[in-house]
C-alpha cells in the first residue's frame, strides 16, 4: 500500500467516528450512526491484514439488517482488493468509482457573470435551499441538463427532515464540514445552484456531495465549487485533498481543476437498495 493510500485510509476511519460508534466484526468495521443523518456503512477494519471472506460480508449484513439500516460497504479497491469479490459472492452489487488526489493548486474556471460563489455559513438565510440542491442533483445522477431547478430546490427545502437540517447546521457550527455554493444572481436560475462540502480529518480533506441542479449543468458549477473547497482546505493547512467521481466523466469534471487518479473507490449495496452518494449528508 502507498504511503497516500495508507494516509486515505486512516483518514475514512477517522471521520465516521466523529458522529458513530465502530462495531468490530473482525476485518471489517460497522459504523452505526448516533442519531439522525445520513447512515454509515462498514469497512475494512484499518491495519488488518488477515483474509476477508464472504462469510465476514453476510454476517456484517445481517446486523446491518437487525439494526435497520442500509446494506452499505465501502472500501479502496487497490487497499482491499478481495472484498469486491467476497462482496459480490454475497449477492451485493459492487460500483467502482475513481478515486482522485488534487495535485497541485486547484485551478479556478471562469464562471458566467451572474452567478457568484461562497463559502457557506451557519447564519446562511439560503441554508435549507443549499442543502437542498444536492437532494435534487442526486436524485438525476447522471451528468445531463435536465427540467429539474429552483422550483424543485425550493419543494425539496420545505421538506427536509428537521433532523438533517438540524445536523447539517452543527457541522457548520462545530466546523466538521466546510460547505459551499454557487448562486444565481436572478433570473430563471436564481439562488443556489450548485453545492459542495469537504469533510476533513488528521490533515486530509475529502470533497463529497458536489451537485449541480439538472436546470443549472453544463456551466462549469461543479468545477467552479470543487475548485472553491480545495482551496479553502489548502488554505486551511490541509495536505491531502481527494475526492471520489462518480464515473468517468464526472472524474474529467474533476480533472480540469487539478485532481488525478490514484485508485478506484468501491460502493456495495444489494441491487434493489437505493444507490448511496458518499457524503451527501454530514
Amino acid at each position: 500500500m502507498s504511503a497516500l493510500l495508507a494516509e486515505i485510509e486512516r483518514f475514512y476511519d477517522a471521520v465516521p467516528r466523529q458522529r458513530a460508534d465502530a462495531e468490530d466484526h473482525g476485518p471489517l468495521t460497522l459504523f452505526v450512526r448516533r442519531g439522525d443523518g445520513w447512515p454509515y456503512y462498514a469497512r475494512p477494519t484499518l491495519g488488518h491484514r488477515g483474509p476477508l471472506s464472504a462469510e465476514h460480508v453476510a454476517a456484517v449484513r445481517a446486523r446491518q439488517r437487525e439494526l435497520s439500516i442500509p446494506e452499505a460497504f465501502e472500501w479502496v479497491l487497490e487497499t482491499t482488493p478481495g472484498l469486491d469479490a467476497a462482496a459480490e459472492a454475497t449477492g451485493l452489487r459492487v460500483r467502482r468509482c475513481p478515486l482522485l488526489v488534487l495535485r497541485g493548486e486547484p485551478v479556478q474556471p471562469a464562471l458566467p457573470k451572474d452567478i457568484s460563489l461562497s463559502v457557506i455559513t451557519a447564519h446562511d438565510p439560503d441554508l435549507a435551499a443549499v442543502q437542498a440542491v444536492a437532494h435534487v442533483a442526486f436524485s438525476a445522477l447522471s451528468t445531463a441538463a435536465g427540467p429539474a431547478g429552483p422550483a424543485e430546490r425550493d419543494a425539496a427545502a420545505a421538506t427536509l427532515p428537521a433532523g438533517y437540517v438540524a445536523v447539517w447546521h452543527a457541522s457548520l457550527v462545530e466546523g466538521t464540514m466546510v460547505h459551499a455554493a454557487a448562486r444565481g444572481r436572478g433570473g430563471a436560475l436564481a439562488g443556489p445552484l450548485c453545492a459542495g462540502s469537504y469533510q476533513h480529518a488528521q490533515d486530509v480533506a475529502e470533497i463529497v456531495g458536489v451537485g449541480t441542479l439538472p436546470a443549472a449543468r453544463r456551466r462549469g458549477l461543479a468545477a467552479a465549487v470543487t475548485a472553491v473547497l480545495a482551496r479553502h482546505a489548502l488554505d486551511a493547512g490541509i495536505r491531502t485533498v481527494f475526492l471520489s467521481a462518480q464515473n468517468d466523466d464526472v472524474a474529467r469534471v474533476y480533472e480540469r481543476v487539478g485532481f488525478r487518479r490514484v485508485a478506484t473507490a468501491c460502493i456495495a449495496e444489494p441491487p434493489e437498495q437505493e444507490e448511496r452518494v458518499p457524503g451527501l449528508e454530514p
